[in-house]
Order: C-alpha cells, then sequence, then structure tokens
C-alpha cells in the first residue's frame, strides 16, 4: 500500500477547513514524496498502477509535484520517462517536476510515467494524475469579471442596429454545493452606453425568469449577476441565460448576449452497487486466471473527472481456505477472476467475497466508498468416479420369472447428488453372454438394480457370476488419476421350481375327411415335464376346449378318438380348420399345468346337395320381359360344387309347358316364360340343380315365382306387388286412402245413377242366398268364360231337365286368389214338355214389376232365377235388358277407370254387343 509523505492529506473539498487551507499553501512547495511498503514477495515494477497528487494551479519551472516509487528488486538500470516531456520530468530517483512554467486546468492532467530497462529493453509504466486544489477553484470563481455587451455601429446609420454577435462569452464554472453567503455575486455585466444612457440590465432563461426560477438574479442599475442558493450538478449540470440591455423607455439598446454558468462537480455523492449481493460460479479445479463474475457499481458525480471515476478492490473472503487471496478483481472493471489453485467443491462449496468501490479512483483519502458481497458457488466438475462398497454382492431367482431386481449394487461418489458427474451407469463386463440380466440405475439412491429380463431355466443354469463395471454419466475432468470406472462380481443362484408340463409340439395339425364317424381313433397328443430334477407322476389328459363336443382324450395316454361326425360344414369350422385344446397336469407342488392345441383340417366330400338363391321371383304375364335369374348355393366347396346343372322336371307337365331354364354361368342360371302370357298368379316352380361332385348330387328346389301385370318398363304394378316390394307405411297408406276414395267416388255416382233412374228400378224377388249370382265372378273352365262371349237362348229355360256335369279341371296351378271350388247344388229335373208361355209370361210380368218399382235394387233389374247357375243349361240372364235400362247412357267413362274396371267397361260400353 502506497501513501503520500511530506504534505498532509487534504480531505474532501466539500468539507476543507480554512485552517488546512494554509496550511497546504505554506507546503506546496515542498516536494510530494511517494513510498511504498514492499512485501514480503518482491516483483519489480510499479507497486501502484496510478499516482494522484494535488498542486497549486499556477506551475513554475522546476517545481517538484510528487515522487513515485519503483520496485528494483533485481539492480537494474532504469531510466525514467514522460509522455508529456515539455510539461513534466522525471529524476532518476523518481521525483516528478514541471519543466516550464504553466497553468494546470480545473479539470485533472493525466500523463504516463514510464519504466525503461536499458539492457534487457522491458518497459513498466503507471499513471500520474495531476489535480488543481479545490479551495483555488472556489477562489477563482471569486474573482469579479466584466462582461460587456460587444457593440457594432453602422458607419452609414447614426442609430443602432442589431449586429450579429462575432464572439462568445466564456462559460462561467461554478461549484455546487456552495455555502454562500447568498446571493453570492458571480459577474458583472455592462453595456459601454451606460455612460451616456440609464441601461437597466436583466436576464433571462431557465433558472432566472423560467422553471426553475428565482437560482439566478441581475441588478438591473449595476448589472450584477448573482446565485441565490446552492447548486446541485447531479440534477442540472448548466445553464443557459441571456443577458439583455434596455433603456428606461424599455428599448433594446443592445444586442441580447448568451450566458452559460456550467455546475462544477464536487464528490457529494457514494458509489452505488447495482445489486448488494453479487452471485457467480467457477468450477472446481479451474486455473488461476479464470473468469468468474463482474460486478458493477454507478457514481452520480461526474464520470468525466475523479469524483465519479471509480476502482474495486477484494476487501474479505470467507472462508481463507485454501489460500485468504483466491480471488483478484480488475480495479477498473470489476472483473473477477481466479488468482490461485485450488478450487475444490468437496472441501470449499462457495466464497464470500467482500468487495468495495471507491470514487476519486480509489484514493482511499479523498475518495468515497461503499461495499456489496459477491457470493461465488464453486461448481462441481467430475472429479471422483464412483466406487463399489462391495467387492462382491450376492442375488438369487426363481427360474421363469422376469422383471425381478436380484440384486442391489451401491456405490458411492463424493461429487454433486443428481447430477451427471454423481449419477452411475452400470454394465456388465462378462458373465451374461445371452443377456438375461440388465442393470438399471435408481435416480434417487444411484443403485444399481440388477434385473432378469429373460427367462432362466434351472435344468440349465443354476448360477450366474457376473462381472459389473459402474461409471458417471459424463467422463472425469482432465488431469484426475483415479480409474474412470470401478468394478465388482455379481453371484446369482438361480432356485428350482415346479414348471408346466409342455406339449410338444405346442399346436398339433391334423388332415382328416370329414364324416369320420364317432369311436374313430384321430390321433395322439401328449406333454413332457420339464423338471428333470423333481419327482413327478404320471400327467393326466384333460379336454378344455371342444366347440362342437367332437371328441374325447384319454386321461392316461393322450389318445384322441372321435365321439361325434366330423362335419367341415358346422359353424364350428372356419376356413376348414376346427380347433380343440387340451390339457396336461402334474401333480407337483404347486401342481402346475399346460396346455395345447389341436387344429383338425377337415377335407370336404359331397355331402350337401345345392339349393336355388333366392327362393322367390317375380316376372310378368307376358314373354318379354320375363327373365329372372337364379343362383344355386352349395355347403360344399370345389370340386364338390359349381359348376351346376339346371334342368326343370317333366311333371307335372305344365311346369315345361309353361316354363324355360337356361344355364348362363357355372352357378346361375336364367328362368323365363315358354308361353306368351300366362295370368297373374304365384306359382311353385320346381327345378333340379346338380353339383359337380364325384358321385354327383342333386336336390328339387321349389322357386315361387310372382306372375304379375307389368308396365311398359317391366315393373309390376299389381299392389300386392308394390307392397312385397317393401314400400314404406306411409305409401302404404296413401295408396289405401286413394282406393277408399275412388270408391266414396263410385259410391256417389252410383247414388247419383240411383235417383236418375228410380222409373226403371223393380221389385226385387225373394230367391234362395245359394243361388244369388248377382256381382259374383263364376268360374269358368276354359279361357274366356265372360257373359259376353255367350249367346243365350231363352228356350233353354223350358229345359231345365237336360243338366250336364261340369268337367273335371284337369291337374295345373291354380291360382291362389281364385276362389276355392265347391259342389254346386243339384237342380231338380223337370219335365222336358215345353211350356214357353208360362215362362214367357212368368218373366215378362216380373220385367213389369221391376219397372214399375221404385224401390228396386240397382243391378240392371236383372233378376235371378232359380234355374240359372251351373246347373242351368241357360247359363246367365245377367245381359237381358230391360225396356227402360238406361241404353242410351255413355259409359265410356269407365274405360278411364283402370283395369280392375276394365270388365265394367266393356259390358256397359261395348255398344249393341
Amino acid at each position: 500500500m502506497c501513501r503520500i509523505a511530506g504534505a498532509a492529506p487534504p480531505p474532501p473539498p466539500r468539507i476543507l477547513p480554512p485552517l488546512l487551507l494554509m496550511v497546504l499553501a505554506a507546503l506546496q512547495q515542498a516536494p510530494i514524496k511517494a513510498t511504498c511498503e514492499e512485501g514480503t514477495l518482491c516483483k519489480t515494477g510499479f507497486p501502484e498502477d496510478v499516482y494522484n497528487a494535488v498542486t497549486s494551479k499556477g506551475v513554475h519551472e522546476g517545481q517538484s509535484l510528487l515522487n513515485v516509487r519503483f520496485r528494483n528488486c533485481e539492480g537494474r538500470k532504469i531510466h525514467f520517462e514522460s509522455s508529456a516531456p515539455e510539461d513534466f520530468k522525471v529524476s532518476e530517483d523518481g521525483t516528478v517536476y514541471a519543466a516550464r512554467k504553466f497553468q494546470l486546468p480545473p479539470e485533472p492532467t493525466e500523463f504516463i510515467l514510464y519504466a525503461n530497462d536499458k539492457e534487457t529493453q522491458e518497459q513498466w509504466q503507471v499513471v500520474v494524475q495531476l489535480a488543481v486544489k479545490p479551495d483555488e477553484l472556489v477562489k477563482e470563481q471569486k474573482k469579479m469579471d466584466d462582461i460587456v455587451f460587444p457593440r457594432h455601429q453602422n458607419k452609414h446609420s447614426s442609430h443602432l442596429q442589431r449586429q450579429k454577435r462575432d464572439w462568445v462569452i466564456p462559460p462561467i464554472n461554478l461549484p455546487e454545493n456552495s455555502r454562500g453567503p447568498f446571493p453570492q455575486e458571480l459577474v458583472r455585466i455592462r453595456s459601454d452606453r451606460d455612460k451616456s444612457l440609464s441601461l437597466r440590465y436583466s436576464v433571462t432563461g431557465p433558472g432566472a425568469d423560467q422553471p426553475p426560477t428565482g437560482i439566478f438574479i441581475i441588478n438591473p442599475i449595476s448589472g450584477q449577476l448573482s446565485v441565490t442558493k446552492p447548486l446541485d450538478r447531479e440534477q442540472i449540470a448548466s445553464f443557459h441565460l441571456r443577458a439583455h440591455a434596455v433603456d428606461v423607455n424599455g428599448n433594446q439598446v443592445e444586442n441580447p448576449i448568451d450566458i452559460v454558468i456550467n455546475v462544477i462537480d464536487m464528490n457529494d455523492n457514494r458509489p452505488e452497487f447495482l445489486h448488494q449481493v453479487w452471485n457467480g460460479t467457477v468450477p472446481e479445479g479451474s486455473k488461476p486466471g479464470t473468469y468468474v463474475m463482474t460486478v458493477t457499481a454507478i457514481d452520480a458525480d461526474d464520470p468525466n473527472v475523479l469524483n465519479g471515476m471509480l476502482r474495486y478492490r477484494i476487501l474479505s473472503q470467507a472462508p481463507s481456505t485454501p489460500s485468504p487471496n483466491m480471488f483478484t478483481i480488475n480495479n477498473e472493471t470489476g472483473d473477477i477472476v481466479t488468482v490461485a489453485a485450488g478450487l475444490d467443491r468437496e472441501k470449499v462449496q462457495q466464497y464470500t467475497l467482500i468487495i468495495q468501490a471507491t470514487d476519486m479512483e480509489g484514493n482511499p483519502t479523498y475518495g468515497l466508498s461503499n461495499t456489496a458481497t459477491a457470493v461465488i458457488t464453486v461448481t462441481d466438475v467430475n472429479d471422483n468416479p464412483p466406487e463399489f462398497t462391495a467387492m462382491i454382492f450376492y442375488g438369487e431367482v426363481p427360474e421363469n420369472r422376469v422383471d425381478v431386481i436380484v440384486a442391489n449394487l451401491t456405490v458411492t461418489d463424493k461429487d454433486q447428488p443428481h447430477t451427471p458427474a454423481w449419477n452411475a451407469v452400470y454394465r456388465m463386463t462378462s458373465g451374461d453372454p445371452t443377456g438375461r440380466f440388465t442393470i438399471l440405475t435408481d435416480p434417487n439412491s444411484n443403485d444399481g438394480l440388477v434385473t432378469v429380463v429373460k427367462h432362466i431355466d434351472f435344468e440349465t443354469n443354476r448360477m450366474f457370476v457376473l462381472t459389473v463395471a459402474a461409471e458417471n454419466q459424463v467422463p472425469l475432468a482432465k488431469g484426475i488419476q483415479h480409474p474412470p470406472q470401478s468394478t465388482a462380481t455379481v453371484s446369482i443362484t438361480v432356485i428350482d421350481v415346479n414348471e408346466s408340463p409342455i406339449f410338444a409340439p405346442m399346436v398339433k395339425f391334423v388332415r382328416q375327411e370329414e364324416g369320420l364317424p364317432a369311436g374313430n381313433v384321430l390321433t395322439s397328443f401328449t406333454a413332457q415335464d420339464p423338471d428333470r430334477y423333481m419327482q413327478q407322476t404320471t400327467l393326466r389328459y384333460s379336454k378344455l376346449s371342444d366347440p362342437a363336443n367332437w371328441l374325447k382324450i384319454d386321461p392316461n395316454t393322450g389318445l384322441i378318438t372321435t365321439i361325434g361326425v366330423l362335419d367341415r360344414e358346422s359353424p364350428h369350422v372356419k376356413n376348414n380348420m376346427y380347433n380343440a385344446t387340451f390339457l396336461a397336469s402334474d401333480n407337483g407342488i404347486p401342481p402346475m399345468s399346460g396346455t395345447g392345441t389341436l387344429q383338425i383340417y377337415l377335407l370336404d366330400i359331397n355331402d350337401n346337395a345345392p339349393r336355388v338363391d333366392p327362393q322367390e321371383a317375380t316376372t310378368c304375364e307376358t314373354v318379354q320381359p320375363n327373365a329372372t335369374n337364379i343362383t344355386a348355393i352349395d355347403d360344399d366347396i370345389d370340386p364338390n360344387a359349381g359348376p351346376f346343372a339346371f334342368e326343370l322336371p317333366n311333371n307335372p307337365p305344365n311346369i315345361r309347358k309353361n316354363w324355360t331354364i337356361i344355364r348362363i354361368s357355372g352357378d346361375r342360371a336364367q328362368l323365363a316364360l315358354r308361353i306368351k302370357f300366362l295370368e297373374a298368379g304365384i306359382y311353385d316352380v320346381p327345378i333340379i340343380i346338380t353339383d359337380s361332385g364325384n358321385p354327383p348330387k342333386s336336390s328339387t328346389s321349389i322357386l315361387k315365382v310372382k306372375v304379375c301385370q307389368c308396365d311398359l318398363n317391366g315393373d309390376c304394378t299389381d299392389a300386392d306387388m308394390i307392397v312385397g316390394a317393401g314400400l314404406g307405411t306411409g305409401a302404404i297408406i296413401a295408396i289405401l286412402l286413394c282406393i277408399i276414395i275412388l270408391l266414396i267416388l263410385v259410391l256417389m255416382f252410383v247414388v247419383w245413377m240411383k235417383r236418375r233412374d228410380k222409373e226403371r228400378q223393380a221389385k226385387q224377388l225373394l230367391i234362395d242366398p245359394e243361388d244369388d249370382v248377382r256381382d259374383n265372378i263364376l268360374k269358368y273352365d276354359e279361357e274366356g268364360g265372360g257373359e259376353e262371349d255367350q249367346d243365350y237362348d231363352l228356350s233353354q229355360l223350358q229345359q231345365p231337365d237336360t243338366l250336364e256335369p261340369d268337367a273335371i279341371k284337369p291337374v295345373g296351378i291354380r291360382r291362389l286368389d281364385e276362389r276355392p271350388i265347391h259342389a254346386e247344388p243339384q237342380y231338380p229335373v223337370r219335365s222336358a214338355a215345353p211350356h214357353p208361355g208360362d215362362i214367357g209370361d212368368f218373366i215378362n210380368e216380373g220385367l213389369k214389376a221391376a219397372d214399375n218399382d221404385p224401390t228396386a235394387p240397382p243391378y240392371d233389374s236383372l233378376l235371378v232365377f232359380d234355374y240359372e247357375g251351373s246347373g242351368s243349361t241357360a247359363g246367365s240372364l245377367s245381359s237381358l235388358n230391360s225396356s227402360s235400362s238406361g241404353g242410351e247412357q255413355d259409359y265410356d267413362y269407365l274405360n278411364d277407370w283402370g283395369p280392375r274396371f276394365k270388365k265394367l267397361a266393356d259390358m256397359y260400353g261395348g255398344g249393341d254387343d
């Protein structure tokens, strides 16, 4: 540590007492010497980085300014030089003196002093700063200066004119925090016209008439400018005022001049650290010169002068092991670096430094200081490998067990827990060629967990001896002499347990033709017990799964026989394969059992006849279009299935007469009408289908064919067909509503006709209901058969005794909607003697009675006689017309009512026929 000798150190300027000022003035001629205390270790060079000295402003030639000390530990020949030799020179003993007479500026003067070794050309340097005594700066400001307005007269004019200012008033330097007394005079503003005119002076600008107002005032008569209170440079560093001179009338007589007042900084602010506690890290084992962290302090004073120039140093270090000076700090930047080796986290995990920041470039006499704490954490590096706590570890595991922890391997590691330098990684170096074990790391305890990952057979391996190595997740740091890993031995014993019997093979495959009857031996299915070192009795066999219950197994020998017929077409057979599962059990402790699967591949035989699909079809009454496609299906497979042969049977004869079938592919055929027209109805058509098996198998399938009336597109128009086609309920209801509305219209028409034809009504005759054929449809044995096709001879009414029996209806397919055939009533045989008069009179009387009876029912007044019907030779009399039958009416509109009224239209609209 250096100290300045030859003069007492002055206190800071803001608290400088007058007595010390006098002492400093008396001692200003004395040379200032700087001495340094040498430490135990001598190092050639300047002991300080910066030398500071305070002197008077006026320096005369040869005046000694300060003495610098240079440590010459080896007796070298040192020559001193100055970076400003025209102003400062240095003698051989380190005394710095003035080379000429000059005035020091208010700001500190700085130059560099060099020390050169003439032999080795080695050079050292140090910074020297000279500052003017603070009391002289204050006294300098107390000298009263006059500021005169510049005035320029126009040569061609006798009156004053504003002229551009051609010179600048030098700024006024005013120290901050002045103690007064106030108001304190600064300068006098004067105009050279004040001799002939009575002038008034004023100042304007911030600090005068603008905020902050009232700091500066001026005497309007004398022009004396004064400050009214202390200034603070940290608030306002400079003031810019403008001075004015006017006459008594307020007329400007001079151009305004600018006055700049600079507030001179005083050291009135201590340095302040940005953080009171600074945190940094440094890896353990770091070499000297390793950067750690940077601390920063700020000073509100002017950073361009000594008051704001900070210097840092370390006041203390805790703990002080292994060295009290483990760190150093750059006094200008605040960078903290290591200066000694030996950082070991396992010994010292954290260092606490007290950092001091001092202004006045670290001058302990004049500078103001502040402190902060730097906490440096020593981070871990992998300088300690894991070490096993034992050389041999033991474990045991039952055979056939997996995912079982058989041993815990414990290690110790001095590095920081739960870091890559502490986390252990285990691996097996020998003893497990088949990879039956793995070692996992417990993240909490860092233990190695030896785990079984593959089945172990006691009969094959009874013991394992593993060699295990442990190392960290990251490699050891460079320069560590320890081995990078630690090894240990793990001895694992395998425990024998009772194992399940094993079928050989686990899945047995058998090919067998279907249809094998019960009681036949199918195969033998046995198992083996893997426990060679245990005394076991004979294995017992049982059936575990047999979906169709076709098989049984002998409990002692494992012989499998059939108890049912094997059927390939059974729903329990999938893709020709039938699966059954059997169980083998031992009597160990505890008892164990094993399963085996028997797969029977069933070969197909031709045991199923083909059949038609679909079983219902629809076609039209006419030949075109009337083709119906059918498909033959067979539960058997190739070659016992298609191609199929299709044919129609010979009986009944009308099948081949009405239908024809043509094969269009191997399994499809087309059924069509052979005749041009077939009456609508449902017909059962037998079809004979034969497969291609050896021998072939055939069957007769009944195809229900619905023959219906079709439109031009070949679609059925019958209501039944519409319903059968799958119409929805809403459509069916709509159709029924339409039919009901149509019936209502017909009823209204009939009522209208009844009122119109009242005069044509006849008295209703009482007849036997059994012979009442009004509005009935009569069945005839041949096509046609309607009343319109018959010629009625009334003379036949006179021959009722000649009754011809009905012809026997040939065997055929009867329509489902055909009226059932009942036995016709037999009428009594009457005399063949003609009585035309009696019958004719009876008919005419009945006709007249019906014409004149207004209550007669409206069925064309056709009377039913006892002899009409199948037993009458005269046939129907419904074609007889009364005299007032309305033959003149037009019934053509009946043709528009659809096919259901076709007969009615033919009866009434057929003309004279």
